[in-house]
């Protein structure tokens, strides 16, 4: 998804957010349980962008009906280097209504979710506020 892509690589938060649909569920690749809801997933995404440093998109595929993407990215989380992909698929409204992300090796999802993890109580304030 070219919007998506273009609102992460250039920063945009607020652009990125405008995307999600109200009921988008977000797969996290270092936890079990996905989190359901615009506010979550926008409160995820604001802190990965501040976890991942050279984050860079490097390949795009689309399926064949248009709403369903991949992303193809590579990104460093402290001295761990790590490859990834977001799987985006879009509602009828053009909104993303799923987000996956999978990342290797087993030492960047690790690096990963240590450096998440630190972060998530603010994640979960800053979620409950967005909700409101």
């Amino acid at each position: 998804m070219r919007a998506f892509r273009a609102a992460v690589e250039a920063g945009d938060l607020d652009a990125v957010e405008a995307l999600l649909a109200e009921d988008v569920v977000f797969t996290s690749p270092v936890v079990f349980k996905p989190y359901p809801g615009k506010a979550i997933t926008a409160s995820i995404l604001r802190a990965v962008s501040e976890v991942f440093e050279d984050f860079r998109y490097e390949q795009e595929l689309a399926g064949a009906d248009g709403r369903d993407h991949a992303l193809v990215f590579t990104a460093r989380v402290g001295e761990r280097e790590l490859s990834g992909c977001d799987f985006l698929h879009v509602d009828e409204d053009g909104l993303i209504d799923r987000l996956t992300v999978m990342v290797r090796p087993l030492s960047g999802a690790h690096a990963l979710a240590e450096a998440m993890g630190a972060r998530f109580e603010q994640i979960a304030k800053e979620a409950e506020a967005r909700a409101r």
